[in-house]
């Protein structure tokens, strides 16, 4: 499941099921994605290949519609990209055409952050069928930065220009934390000079295709450390610990660890005696070698990896979708794993003892931690959810005593849901849209 829906379903206190992503792309190179149907992986190819699966992949997503609307009162189907790009409409399955499925309602959000919040609402209607058009039942306008009542004239221009209502403006907001959809909040990281900094650090290697980054969203919740995100290479010496995070395409971002110089950098840091966390991905590339024999991520091949683990890993389908239980040092912890691999540790100890998966009981080993346990590699994410966890992970590193109390889990997220939610109803007209939404269903 993407990320968005996890937190959505998050939000409203309801377990996440992959009938609330039945289709998911996932980015594995600049013009690539892989498809993940139901939770599991597809195929990977360039973009545009998968046109020829639509009908399959749309009749699922109905499927998985229809079975969400027996157990819940009100289904929110959101849509992906702009619902008007003319290019793509022939085959587009997630947006008007699902609504029409649905025979849903629709509601156009449109960011005036961006600028150009009236163009964006009429070039919309003007680039849509006269079918779908009638489907809009309104708008909101998002992310308005500013005095409300300076845009009670846009809000009349746009009513009278479209007939159409407009349900609420939402203000811009700062004082709520939500995870983020995507990557867009660590891209281009600079180098950091942490030297004169009265907070100790802890280092992320920014790769290419960095996946999974919300598991450091704790670390940064932490006010007594500082986290950097780090692309360009740079001596490492000062940060307590480097994480190498997950990726998407393992063998590609091993290649470019190699090339940029980041092996050289972590071989030199390890030897000075510097802690690095290896998760999904980056614990893969800390092993021996990455064989790819199906070519899942591209090319089929095998690559070297770092050496930093005694372990080697086989990408094999069918990928590996677990929530998971696992004891460290006698301290419990719950994650998830989601990865396309087998890893196989050829020496040394396993990191963590697996106690359920999926809430089955089980007696497994996961990781792989080095003799002097300055190097540990896992395939859980989710690790600093647990306090405890968290808690000796930083005792681990020398950061005994740091106050955890705020780094997040669900209770943490939870207050952020609810800040979101007031601020929602006290702008927008949630009892119009819900009565649209019931007249939907009732037709």
């Amino acid at each position: 499941m993407g990320r968005a829906q996890i937190v959505q379903a998050e939000a409203a206190r309801i377990p996440p099921h992959v009938d609330m992503n039945p289709v998911l792309l996932k980015p594995t190179a600049a013009i690539g994605s892989q498809i993940v149907l139901m939770g599991t992986a597809l195929e990977t190819g360039q973009t545009g290949d998968g046109y020829g699966n639509n009908e399959r992949l749309f009749k699922e997503a109905g499927d998985a519609l229809d079975r969400l609307r027996q157990k819940y009162e009100l289904i929110i189907l959101e849509g992906a990209g702009s619902c008007a790009e003319v290019n793509l409409m022939p085959h587009d399955i997630v947006n008007f055409r699902m609504a029409a499925h649905a025979d849903a309602p629709v509601l156009l959000v449109a960011d005036i952050d961006r600028g150009g919040v009236f163009a964006q609402i009429i070039g919309t209607l003007e680039c849509l069928e006269q079918n779908q058009r009638a489907h809009v039942s309104g708008f909101i306008i998002n992310r308005f930065r500013g005095d409300l009542s300076l845009f009670k004239d846009g809000v009349h221009w746009i009513e009278e220009k479209t007939g159409k209502p407009v349900f609420g403006v939402l203000p811009w907001y700062s004082h709520i934390q939500i995870e983020p959809e995507d990557s867009v909040v660590i891209e281009n990281p600079q180098k950091v000079d942490i030297k004169n900094s009265q907070k100790p650090a802890v280092a992320v290697i920014r790769l290419p295709h960095i996946s999974n980054f919300t598991d450091f969203d704790p670390l940064l919740a932490l006010h007594q450390l500082d986290l950097h995100f780090l692309e360009k290479i740079q001596v490492l010496t000062a940060f307590k610990a480097v994480i190498l995070p997950g990726s998407k395409n393992t063998r590609f971002d091993l290649n470019w660890i190699r090339t940029s110089g980041w092996a050289a950098a972590l071989s030199d840091y390890i030897k000075a005696g510097g802690h690095v966390l290896g998760i999904c991905g980056g614990y893969q590339m800390m092993g021996t070698t990455v064989d790819d024999p199906q070519g899942l991520e591209g090319r089929p091949g095998i690559s070297d990896g770092m050496g930093l683990l005694p372990v080697e890993t086989v990408l094999q389908a069918p990928k590996t979708t677990t929530l998971t239980q696992f004891c460290w040092d006698g301290q419990p912890g719950a994650g998830y794993e989601i990865h396309m691999g087998q890893t196989t540790r050829k020496g040394q100890k396993p990191l963590f003892k697996i106690s359920h998966r999926d809430q089955r009981p089980c007696q497994d080993e996961d990781g792989c931690v080095s003799t002097d346990s300055k190097v540990m590699g896992t395939y859980i994410h989710g690790l600093f959810d647990n306090p405890t966890i968290l808690k000796s992970w930083l005792a681990h590193i020398g950061l005994d005593g740091i106050d955890v109390s705020a780094s997040g889990g669900i209770e943490a997220r939870n207050r952020q849901y609810d800040l979101l939610a007031e601020h929602f109803q006290e702008h927008v007209d949630v009892d119009s849209i819900v009565k649209l939404a019931a007249a939907g269903r009732q037709r």
